[in-house]
């Protein structure tokens, strides 16, 4: 097989690979919120669906939950907007991008987006044990109780995006509590938590007010929210593709490189091909009608035999006289 064709499959194979990439082969869009995925109810949130550069229309679903009508059979561009939220609005999201080159192609789904709508029931009540202040490296625990029958409870850090989540249990007074323990205390903060029933796990109660917790020896320190779009965030996230294809645009570089070197050198090796001419030498007049030479090649008097290739298929034969 010439290195040509060999080139020409494995660019036809790359090529196959980043079309399917494009369509939603092996890559999928980033769902996020912002400014944060748990929203108070009435407040806002925006729904971003992150991809590859010219890539901004996009669909949005829910997969549980109430259904949101303003969702039904729409496309966005970059974003999307809801507001005032409701509970209704609580809930599993995921996107998908539109291929601007494929009018009937869309990407994988993207990653599940949760969204937490707070507001829906009265705040519960929030103490730390030993104290809200504790040297470092001691232990602390933080209660999270109502008199609400809630099944499940979430703690949350401010600056941070997850949560902790534990179920709530019976406890002596008549409440609804969950200890959470945070282990060794390294660094303080403002906590608050939140009640949720089994049957509406993303509908949340008001937040309970914030407990600020101290760590003395070691200064609180804070961290920016994943969920909020960012630049760093948004290369952290795209990295892989970035580097993938920035080696595939080498490799059809070196590939395409390599294909011109072959071309040029197939079009040296052929060189100009030498003039199809016909030459008689002396030989009998069957022979020349077998060959089929032309006819410049018979004479009334005597026979030749005629090479019609040119002069280098005639093998250097010298010219001879011959008889009929």
């Amino acid at each position: 097989m010439s290195p040509t064709v060999v080139i020409l499959a494995c660019l036809g194979f790359f090529l196959d690979q980043r079309v399917r990439a494009h369509v939603g082969g092996q890559d999928k869009p980033f769902c996020s919120a912002w400014p944060s995925a748990v929203v108070p109810q009435g407040g806002h949130v925006t729904l971003w669906c992150h991809y590859r550069p010219g890539f901004n229309i996009f669909t949005l679903y829910k997969e549980d939950g109430v259904p949101v009508p303003e969702l039904y059979k729409r496309i966005f561009w970059n974003s999307f907007l809801i507001s005032p939220v409701t509970a209704a609005h609580a809930g599993t999201y995921r996107c998908r991008v539109f291929h601007p080159h494929s009018p009937t192609e869309w990407s994988a789904p993207s990653n599940p987006l949760v969204i937490m709508v707070t507001g829906l029931y009265e705040k519960p009540s929030l103490s730390a044990q030993p104290g809200p202040t504790v040297p470092t490296g001691e232990n602390m625990t933080l209660s999270c109780s109502s008199r609400r029958s809630f099944d499940m409870y979430h703690l949350s850090r401010e600056g941070e995006a997850h949560e902790l989540r534990l179920p709530a249990v019976p406890s002596v007074n008549g409440t609804f509590q969950a200890d959470f323990p945070l282990g060794p205390a390294t660094h303080g903060g403002n906590y608050r938590c939140f009640g949720s029933l089994r049957d509406s796990p993303y509908e949340w109660s008001d937040p309970s007010d914030p407990l600020p917790v101290s760590v003395t020896g070691n200064p609180s320190s804070s961290w920016p929210s994943p969920t909020e779009p960012s630049f760093k965030t948004g290369i952290v996230t795209h990295l892989p593709a970035v580097i993938r294809y920035s080696v595939a645009t080498i490799f059809l570089t070196i590939l395409l490189f390599f294909l011109h070197r072959c071309w040029c050198s197939d079009k040296k090796t052929e060189g100009p091909q030498a003039p199809t001419t016909s030459r008689c030498v002396l030989g009998s007049a069957h022979e020349m009608m077998t060959q089929k030479c032309p006819p410049s090649c018979f004479d009334d008097s005597v026979s030749y035999r005629c090479c019609c290739n040119g002069p280098r298929a005639c093998g250097g034969q010298n010219s001879q006289q011959g008889g009929p």
